[in-house]
């Protein structure tokens, strides 16, 4: 017997359901996708016993009665017309050196341990999670031509230097994904999700491209930390600090939708002293892979779901969302900014290839998410900060 919960996306309607199973599967369809291929056996998982250590990362797809129930993904005002990006600006990065708050540049590790001290369990408590991008001052580039730029491809994941085994990896959870915290210009703390990805010098963090800058009229983060698998204030591989954040061009100068996505090269750090793929692995990645898979597992640390303390999980196929995005079904709102879609996510190691990044909600209600469609752009923001990265 496998037992399963249930939820209707209402405030007001939960279900627990008892399934008898033996070999197979429960395939649901939507408009001709895959929601879960694997939803009877895997999707809804419960938690191991007590006797078992930690617990397991919980799911967040949710079972859409009508349009009418569905939960809102909470957004902030309407469309505005916006200047479309120029295509020099859709070829191209922009970057910073990470700094402090106070404007100092976050260039040695010992100013990175500054930082490390600045978040105190109290001021991570008191972060607010980061709205998903708003629309209001965002664009959709529903000029560009929507279609892969260029042949398929992939990085390898990658699995850490340490041994993990010490501090208890929990099924489905994944160390690679943790939280990041950061000062807003304004003075404010506030969070998002992220993930590390494979490279050669072992550095990367990705993430959403409003996790790392405003946006258009706005400025870059500062204090900007990595919290790989947090969990309810416990930080098992300790903290790791930005050395310089990147974004698309098309980001930053017109908060292109498309073009949401951000990339962090991080200084050594954790609890080893080590670089951030060296300590927790790295996810893959992949590329003019097409608008249409089949499974895509989102991960993150949305606020409606835990107040965003621990690791949630939607699994749904994905579809064309029109300019260069994808959508797939998932409710996590706020905090879930910048967490990794992955295809062929491996729940005995955490590792995965990333396909997107959760960048805004669709339209309030409807139970959906989008993310950059990841194409030519985002292997040329990767190389670009892959090529600032110190060895």
């Amino acid at each position: 017997m496998l037992r399963h919960l249930l939820r209707l996306d209402t405030s007001v309607c939960e279900m627990a359901l008892t399934f008898s199973v033996a070999k197979g599967s429960v395939s649901i369809t939507w408009h001709g996708v895959a929601l879960n291929s694997r939803w009877a056996v895997d999707t809804f998982r419960w938690p191991r016993s007590t006797h078992d250590k930690g617990e397991h990362l919980k799911s967040t797809l949710r079972w859409t009665a009508t349009a009418s129930l569905t939960l809102a993904l909470v957004l902030t005002g309407s469309a505005a017309a916006q200047a479309k990006p120029t295509t020099a600006e859709r070829n191209g990065n922009t970057t910073t050196v990470a700094r402090t708050s106070d404007g100092r540049a976050i260039t040695n590790e010992a100013t990175a341990r500054e930082v490390a001290a600045f978040w105190t369990p109290e001021r991570m408590a008191g972060a607010v999670d980061l709205d998903i991008a708003r629309r209001a001052n965002a664009t959709e580039s529903s000029d560009r031509v929507a279609r892969p730029n260029g042949p398929a491809g992939t990085v390898a994941p990658v699995k850490p230097r340490v041994a993990n085994d010490d501090v208890s990896i929990q099924l489905n959870e994944s160390a690679v994904v943790g939280k990041v915290y950061f000062t807003t210009p304004g003075g404010g703390t506030a969070s998002c999700s992220a993930s590390a990805v494979a490279s050669g010098k072992r550095r990367l963090v990705m993430t959403a491209g409003h996790c790392v800058h405003q946006g258009r009229g706005g400025q870059w983060y500062s204090n900007w930390q990595f919290v790989p698998r947090y969990r309810n204030g416990a930080r098992p591989f300790g903290t790791f600090v930005a050395y310089q954040l990147t974004a698309r061009t098309a980001w930053v100068n017109n908060s292109s939708l498309d073009e949401d996505m951000g990339i962090a090269i991080m200084h050594n750090g954790g609890n080893w002293g080590l670089k951030v793929v060296e300590t927790v692995g790295g996810h893959g990645m992949r590329w003019n892979w097409g608008y249409n898979v089949s499974l895509m597992t989102a991960l993150g640390y949305p606020s409606n779901l835990g107040g965003g303390e621990s690791q949630y999980y939607c699994q749904s196929g994905t579809w064309h969302a029109g300019g260069q995005q994808i959508r797939m079904w998932c409710n996590m709102t706020y905090g879930s900014s910048g967490g990794p879609w992955l295809q062929e996510y491996n729940d005995q190691n955490g590792l995965g290839y990333i396909n997107s990044v959760v960048s805004h909600g669709d339209n309030p209600g409807n139970g959906q998410f989008d993310g950059p469609y990841f194409d030519n752009d985002i292997k040329s923001l990767y190389d670009f900060a892959e090529g600032l990265s110190p060895a």
